[in-house]
């Protein structure tokens, strides 16, 4: 019924171990140049809290729905924009809940399962495998103009996109 420091420790480690999987394939089929560490430590963190939820929730119907009313309170306003950090984020959670109620056969199949697919998706059709994203930022001496910009970036670029800009006069 309580589970045992070992089985908590197990539970733990087990979380870890497979979000870090989850994490770690994140980064490496990503997109983007600049990888945000504080969203790759949370693929891995969210699940640790995932599987102390669950297991300190157990079987009380009780212990559960006073869970669910303290998450009530917190308001998360942190928004994913990228539909593809939001199916990382479940499945790490996804992962924490399964080791939270010992099921950790469903867990490991199930990460291993996901990363598998992550990592084909990668080098299919559906992923644009040659484009990098990021975020470039510079400062140009006065004189030089969106226009000009816009010719670089089209001999150089297979895509770009140029969101805003400001011209200082000194």
């Amino acid at each position: 019924e309580n589970p045992t420091f070992v089985s908590i420790l197990f539970t733990v480690v087990t979380a870890f171990i497979l979000s870090s999987l989850i994490a770690f394939t994140y980064e490496r089929t990503s997109r983007n140049v600049a990888q945000p560490t504080h969203y790759i430590q949370a693929l891995i963190l969210i699940s640790i809290v995932a599987a102390m939820v669950m297991q300190a929730i157990g079987d009380s119907l009780a212990r559960g729905l006073g869970m669910l009313g303290a998450l009530a309170i917190i308001r998360f306003r942190t928004t994913i924009r990228n539909p593809r950090n939001m199916v990382f984020m479940f499945a790490s959670i996804a992962t924490g809940i399964a080791c939270g109620v010992f099921g950790f056969v469903i867990a490991f199949v199930g990460t291993i399962g996901f990363c598998l697919v992550a990592v084909l998706l990668r080098f299919t059709p559906f992923s644009q495998a040659n484009n990098m994203v990021g975020i470039l930022t510079f400062e140009l001496p006065q004189g030089v103009y969106p226009d000009e910009l816009k010719k670089l970036f089209k001999t150089y670029c297979h895509n770009h996109l140029l969101k805003n800009y400001t011209i200082v006069t000194t």
